[in-house]
């Protein structure tokens, strides 16, 4: 860091399994990808192409040696994954991930009906030569999937092979975990961490206010997913309060000077900062 500052929370070294960022690449140029790592590669454990913007993306191969120097991994959207499926182009999709030697894939339901074992049966056979990022969720904003049904089917992705588990949101944070309006189904949230171990989620949340929510239910070493490139150090002061939004979560108020102390707040659950639900 460029100076120092007391008080403020300890956050995970790279390789993280927790406090874990991925960021979104939804067609970024060599020169872009260059340009974001310059300030980005230190916040940032892995990058995902987005959905299939791989298929059309001009320089693929540069794209890739770049994040490969910067010691980043990469991987291709699950809307590749299934768009592959659905043309029963399983042995083709595994071509691709050799092709371009990639040590991660993910493994996702969002936009095509798949029958759960035979996802899991997907899991169990990538899980052996690459690591797994299943995703649950749908990307259809009328389709509510019950707690129970989020729960069972990440522990059993889990078991299958996965290494995490993803919680969908989309890029604009509108679906899966959130309302339309981008509201944190808190409900949801709660549940699943009643179940599933907080380390073992990346949770999908594009949107300043929805990084917050998480951050404070969580703390500064909760995993957040679907981060665009020009959010990631914004993403990092606000996991170390050192955003208006996090300022006084971890400060010892103990050692704050009298006259600088917040006014006491009502009484409350934290970390419900967005509306529940």
């Amino acid at each position: 860091m460029n100076y120092t500052l007391n008080q403020l929370p300890e956050r995970t070294l790279k390789p993280r399994e927790q406090g874990f960022t991925m960021v979104m690449d939804k067609g970024l140029s060599v020169r872009e990808v260059e340009d974001f790592l310059e300030v980005g590669a230190e916040y940032t454990d892995i990058v995902k192409l987005g959905w299939a913007t791989s298929y059309v993306n001009p320089n693929l191969k540069r794209k890739l040696a770049v994040y490969k120097e910067a010691g980043i991994p990469v991987y291709f959207g699950g809307t590749l994954f299934e768009a592959f499926i659905i043309r029963n182009q399983f042995d083709d999709y595994r071509r691709l991930l050799d092709q371009f030697g990639m040590e991660y894939v993910e493994v996702s339901d969002g936009s095509l009906d798949l029958n759960h074992d035979k996802k899991l049966e997907f899991i169990r056979t990538l899980s052996k030569d690459v690591k797994v990022l299943s995703e649950v969720g749908s990307k259809d904003a009328e389709k509510i999937i019950p707690p129970y049904k989020w729960i069972s089917q990440m522990k059993t992705e889990l078991e299958a092979g996965a290494v995490k588990v993803i919680g969908e949101a989309r890029e604009a944070g509108n679906v899966g975990l959130f309302r339309s309006t981008g509201e944190v189904r808190s409900g949801l949230v709660e549940e699943i961490l009643t179940q599933i171990p907080f380390e073992k989620i990346i949770w999908e949340a594009p949107q300043k206010a929805q990084q917050v929510w998480f951050i404070k239910l969580l703390g500064p070493n909760v995993n957040l997913g679907n981060i665009a490139p020009n959010e990631i150090i914004s993403l990092e002061t606000i996991r170390l309060g050192l955003r208006g939004d996090t300022f006084l979560d971890f400060l010892d108020l103990d050692n704050v000077d009298e006259m600088f102390k917040p006014e006491p707040k009502a009484a409350g659950r934290p970390g419900t900062s967005m509306p529940r639900g």
